[in-house]
């Protein structure tokens, strides 16, 4: 129930970072062309308000709904999901989003997502400042990657180490990694000291999804952190200890080493060890679960030798950029999965994206997560759906090039439509969701 807590405490701030900051936007750009906004909403507020307050002089009333699924920015002559038909059967006022030019219009409906995207480049470039970037390179890799079998079946093996995917160099395993090698048509890997060319199959992305098996982790040695039962101490196992063998069976990697005591549950064996550089063996009884009584290192950044990259706060914003820019794409090139059938079954709702953030508070993983939900958040919301941002750029968009508004039924119409469109998409995401949940 704990974990359960941070991760909704996690997911509830960041969103609500992101839909004020959204909605700002929309707001900022609306006062500027001095266009009157009724309400600015945290979530949304059908029937009652958890707190609301309008200032003296002001237009505009401020206020927390109870709903926590977005926000608003209630603008005056606007059709959008206040639905407000009464304000639009009136004549146009001179202060409404209606009585404006399409260029003013334009910017305001694009507000939200610029001010997203720009938030997203503007996390990330603080997160590099104040933290650096930090990462294992490849190379340092020295046991290589464990792979799926969905990966196995097209001829990569355990111990591979991933130089090159076509003619680009792989650096650092992270999701752009996986990106390079399913896109590519052949990744270049190191294998017993030679270099061996993989073919990649145009479907991988799709056979990814429909195994559910993933792409690779890293293989390390296990090293002793910890000697817990008192059978293992009086075998003579010691904290830093390296197990390289069980019973003269090799064990370079943890997986290894955990095959083999599993292997030889409730049985006495021999282990051997590298200690400060030398080789040693000690006898010692492994339970009838397979366990030795010891705690491991299982951490790779800890084992293998990371490169740090620090940046002054000036020399933090192009890399930001960069690391924003470069998200975006990733991001945009993954959506095509999403009209597959396995990519449909993949797509998630609050439950997932409650996942992205870790178990316990980290900021600099919140803030990272956050500033990934900001351009997932600008992206969508700049697809022409209506109800959405894009849906009424795209009628401005027509607009502009017929010289004709859209009719107000039609685009009331359009609005509905647009937010029964979304209501499905909620209901659909947050339901898988539920089936993935309920058949764990």
């Amino acid at each position: 129930m704990e974990i359960f807590l941070i991760k909704a405490a996690q997911l509830i701030f960041s969103l609500s970072i992101l839909v004020v900051i959204h909605e700002f936007g929309h707001f900022i750009f609306a006062r500027i062309f001095k266009v009157r906004v009724e309400k600015f909403y945290l979530f949304f507020d059908p029937w009652f308000s958890l707190f609301k307050f309008k200032p003296k002089n002001s237009d505009t009333e401020y206020g927390v709904g109870w709903l926590p699924l977005g926000g608003y920015c209630k603008i005056s002559g606007m059709i959008d999901e206040t639905m407000d038909k009464e304000q639009m059967a009136q004549p146009p006022k001179p202060y409404e989003f209606r009585s404006k030019p399409a260029g003013q219009r334009l910017l305001i409906m694009t507000a939200g997502v610029i001010f997203n995207f720009l938030l997203a480049l503007f996390i990330y470039s603080m997160v590099l400042f104040y933290w650096g970037d930090t990462y294992l390179p490849l190379k340092n890799v020295t046991c290589g990657m464990e792979y799926s079998s969905t990966f196995k079946n097209i001829g990569f093996r355990d111990g591979d180490i991933l130089l090159k995917a076509d003619t680009t160099a792989l650096e650092r395993f992270d999701e752009n990694c996986m990106r390079q090698v399913v896109n590519a048509r052949t990744v270049t890997v190191l294998r017993d000291g030679k270099n061996v060319v993989i073919d990649i199959p145009g479907d991988m992305m799709e056979r990814i999804l429909r195994e559910k098996e993933g792409f690779a982790y890293y293989r390390s040695p296990l090293i002793i952190t910890s000697v817990q039962s008192q059978s293992a101490i009086e075998a003579g196992l010691k904290k830093d200890d390296r197990i390289t063998g069980v019973n003269g069976v090799g064990t370079p990697v943890t997986s290894d080493v955990a095959n083999e005591l599993y292997a030889n549950r409730g049985e006495t064996v021999r282990i051997d060890i590298l200690r400060n550089g030398q080789p040693l063996s000690v006898n010692a009884p492994i339970d009838s679960l397979g366990f030795l009584g010891i705690q491991y290192n299982n951490s790779p950044a800890s084992i293998y030798e990371t490169v740090t990259v620090k940046y002054s706060f000036f020399g933090s914003f192009p890399a930001g950029v960069k690391l924003g820019v470069n998200t975006l794409k990733g991001y945009v090139n993954d959506m095509k999965y999403v009209f597959t059938k396995e990519g449909a079954k993949s797509v998630g709702g609050f439950g997932a994206i409650g996942n992205l953030f870790p178990a316990s508070w980290n900021w600099r993983i919140f803030w990272e997560r956050t500033a990934f939900l900001s351009i997932i958040l600008a992206f969508m919301n700049i697809l022409p759906i209506p109800a959405l941002d894009g849906g009424h750029v795209m009628f401005l968009l027509y607009e502009v090039v017929t010289r004709r508004k859209p009719g107000d039924k039609f685009l009331e119409y359009a609005q509905i439509t647009g937010m029964i469109i979304l209501f499905s998409l909620l209901i659909f995401a947050n339901g898988n969701d539920l089936f993935r949940f309920f058949s764990r």
